[in-house]
């Protein structure tokens, strides 16, 4: 038995496949499976019962799983303390972030981590609260950025920041003219939430639960970029985190961002780790970092957003297309005189004509419109005859001729 069987045995738990856990684990299917099988001998049981769709690991064997996952934590924090022994700074750390805090976090905060530990390689992870905290205790994650409260007696809790919420609604909702807005304002308001499983949603039921406020039914968005673009559209309001709505997210011309009154609602967010973890004294470092964060990035921004002219961007989105090319290639020299009629305008129009084709033309009374290509006329005496497949008929009857051979045929 060697650490590397167990390696195996935990990923076939994971993934239960065969196929997966070894290339989870860089390793052919035959290779795992059969290390799998030398272990089942030597430790003198089943540990896999093999079906021909799924495989299914057997009571002793998920016991015997569970443990080596611990095992192998154990050897992981024995090299990272080997390792940073030489280098108290470096080596690698695996931090997992749940989705509406992670996009709008990092940008300001691994440049601040770079800079301080620039040997330090970052591994991140971007899971639900719960996901992020089952790894936590199964040693898959060194640490965790998530949302207060977390009730855990097996790890430690960091304090990191404040974060309040702001009112997204649309630009022309009744509360869209407040400067700013107290709780009660929100009474008898249906706001568009998360679905079940973000730990926002819950934050956002406590805020409306306060406010005699409730949930907008009949949808619930599965990202912030969701319900960001259902406020634009008009659908409803919601709560954003004051991260949401700060560079280098743009802002939206469609949606008013309403900060509020005194103590806003807002939520707390903390570094949680393994107490028994050999990196606790780096990670209160790490957090350290996090802590530096300047206050304007926690501080709700009530000015509006520049307002675009809606005339003129609807003017240029239901312009005929032939028009929006027509006037980009029209050279600037013609924009503003009146168009010609007749042959010479034909003329005079034919090098700059929409595809360059000779015989394509522009009628005389609409010059920004096309019409449709002239087939060319047939010389006088000459008739066209169609032909079909198989059939070859002379393409040209002289008139003469046939006037002759009708005359003959009369006489």
């Amino acid at each position: 038995m060697n650490i590397r069987d167990l390696r195996y045995l935990v990923a076939l738990a994971e993934h239960r496949h065969f196929g997966h856990a070894a290339q989870a684990c860089f390793v052919s299917q035959p290779t795992l499976s059969t290390q799998i099988k030398k272990l089942e001998e030597e430790l003198g049981v089943s540990l896999v019962e093999r079906a021909p769709r799924r495989v299914m690991l057997t009571a002793v064997g998920k016991d015997i799983a569970q443990r080596a996952s611990g095992i192998l934590d154990q050897v992981d924090q024995l090299k990272q303390a080997a390792q940073r022994s030489r280098d108290p700074e470096a080596g690698t750390v695996r931090l997992g972030l749940f989705p509406t805090l992670g996009p709008y976090l990092l940008p300001h905060v691994v440049p601040l981590l770079r800079d301080r530990f620039p040997n330090l390689e970052l591994l991140l992870v971007e899971e639900k609260t719960e996901v992020i905290l089952a790894r936590l205790r199964e040693g898959r994650l060194d640490a965790g950025v998530l949302a207060l409260p977390v009730s855990d007696d097996q790890l430690h809790v960091e304090p990191l920041f404040e974060e309040p919420f702001v009112l997204a609604v649309p630009e022309h909702h009744a509360l869209a003219n407040h400067a700013s807005l107290r709780l009660g304002d929100l009474a008898n308001e249906s706001l568009l939430l998360l679905e079940d499983g973000h730990c926002l949603r819950d934050q956002a039921l406590d805020v409306c639960q306060l406010a005699g406020a409730g949930e907008k039914t009949g949808f619930r968005a599965t990202s912030l970029e969701t319900l960001r673009q259902m406020v634009a559209a008009n659908v409803g309001i919601t709560l954003l985190p004051s991260l949401a709505v700060k560079p280098p997210v743009p802002p939206s011309a469609n949606i008013r961002l309403v900060p509020f009154d005194g103590r806003a609602p807002s939520r707390h967010i903390a570094m949680v780790w393994r107490r028994s973890s050999a990196m606790s004294d780096f990670l209160e470092k790490l957090a350290g970092v996090f802590r530096e964060l300047p206050d304007g990035l926690f501080t709700p921004d009530d000015t509006p957003p520049p307002r675009l002219d809606r005339g003129k961007e609807l003017r240029a989105r239901h312009a005929p297309a032939t028009r929006r090319r027509l006037i980009a290639r029209w050279p600037r020299a013609m924009v503003g005189r009146k168009p010609a009629s007749g042959r010479a305008a034909c003329q005079a129009r034919r090098p700059f004509s929409f595809i360059g084709a000779p015989h394509v033309h522009r009628t005389s009374r609409h010059p920004d419109l096309l019409a449709r290509p002239r087939p060319a006329r047939a010389p006088a005496g000459v008739r066209r005859v169609r032909q079909g497949p198989g059939r070859r008929r002379p393409a040209r009857r002289d008139r003469a001729c046939r006037r002759g051979t009708a005359a003959g045929h009369a006489g």
